[in-house]
């Protein structure tokens, strides 16, 4: 592919923040950062490869002890992981690369394993219908979470804003927050998991409000032009899925293009399973409700992606998957060398030092 591609030309995402290309390395739970969830210098080493990409976007990190769900994940709520996260930031930047954190809590997504005994929580006392989860203590089957309370949705609030400011202070470009795959903000949005009275739920108005009051949280810490905000409308991951997901998506997304945010992260394509409740949502949906730039994600190919930014439908590309065994992706984009192989599972997101930042370059294969 030339090197003039629309997928490979720089892009302006806002007047701050020039990314080299629209490749954007899509944040990948990977479980390398231990019991105590601190970033480490493998893991640096695994970003510093990868600040090709236009943008990357780290891996979930939990924003507080209760936001946790998976083993050895990072987490951004005290100074030893803010530290660890920095040298990350610094390896990034070193390269040339810009880094944005992703904030996230699992909510019913979890077990009381993580939680010293203690239920998961979630929107509404919903269980999640899955298969078993990886616990500290092996595979076990999933909970019926707890509905958190007011107060503690208040206190959830703040965990944001916290990690957000955390993020700053370790140097990162910007933070995304994450609202998709089932996890907390999505299980508030969505009326399959969210079935409260109160303020925070019932109508989609009442249950946008959770994500709606993070990213005010957030945007007090961080320049709105440099927050990203994560949805998946099309997605079952996680046990998601609700009849009214075009209307209270489109919903979302108008009530998010009030903020001037530096993009909207949408999981448009179907590799993580479809739901099925009707047609998939189009990235051009929400091209007519948002009007600041669009990343597509999930099961993009370097020809799908070209294709959806050349059309007008995306202004950037995550690349997942691709990235895990393709350090050199965008290198790999860019001269039409072939990608490696896929990467077996268990290297995806098993604790262990192998299958991380041990994949080598086009050159050196």
């Amino acid at each position: 592919m030339s090197k003039d591609s629309a997928l490979l030309n720089s892009f302006s995402l806002n007047e701050s923040l020039e990314l080299k290309n629209r490749v954007v390395l899509a944040p990948l739970t990977r479980a390398r950062a231990g019991k105590e969830r601190i970033p480490n210098e493998l893991m640096a080493k695994y970003y510093r490869q990868r600040a090709s990409a236009g943008l990357i976007i780290s891996e979930a990190t939990v924003v507080s002890e209760q936001g946790i769900g998976w083993i050895d994940s990072p987490g951004m709520y005290n100074d030893e992981q803010q530290q660890g996260w920095q040298q990350v930031v610094d390896e990034v930047h070193a390269e040339g690369g810009l880094i944005f954190l992703q904030l996230w809590h699992c909510g019913r997504a979890s077990h009381s394993s993580f939680h010293n005994g203690e239920l998961p929580v979630s929107a509404s006392a919903i269980k999640l219908n899955g298969d078993e989860i990886h616990t500290p203590k092996g595979k076990e089957d999933y909970e019926t979470p707890r509905a958190l309370t007011i107060e503690e949705i208040e206190q959830t609030i703040l965990d944001y804003r916290n990690a957000a400011k955390r993020a700053m202070q370790a140097g990162f470009d910007g933070v995304e927050v994450h609202s998709a795959n089932g996890y907390l903000l999505d299980q508030f949005i969505q009326s399959r998991t969210n079935q409260r009275s109160d303020e925070y739920g019932g109508s989609i108005e009442k249950r946008y409000r959770m994500l709606d009051e993070v990213i005010e949280a957030v945007t007090e810490e961080v320049p709105a032009e440099r927050v990203g905000v994560r949805l998946a409308p099309n997605g079952v991951f996680n046990d998601m899925g609700s009849p009214d997901y075009r209307e209270s998506f489109t919903y979302v997304a108008q009530q998010l293009n009030q903020y001037g945010l530096a993009y909207l992260h949408v999981m448009d394509g179907l590799a993580f399973g479809f739901h099925e409740l009707g047609e998939p949502m189009t990235l051009d949906e929400f091209r007519q409700v948002f009007d600041g730039p669009l990343m597509g994600n999930c099961g993009y190919t370097q020809e799908t992606g070209e294709q959806a930014i050349t059309d007008g439908n995306a202004d950037l590309i995550a690349y997942g998957r691709p990235y895990i065994s393709n350090p050199d992706l965008v290198e790999r984009f860019s001269n039409d060398w072939p990608l490696a192989p896929e990467a077996d599972v268990e290297l995806w997101w098993t604790p262990r030092e192998d299958g991380l930042a041990d994949f080598p370059t086009y050159e050196a294969a």
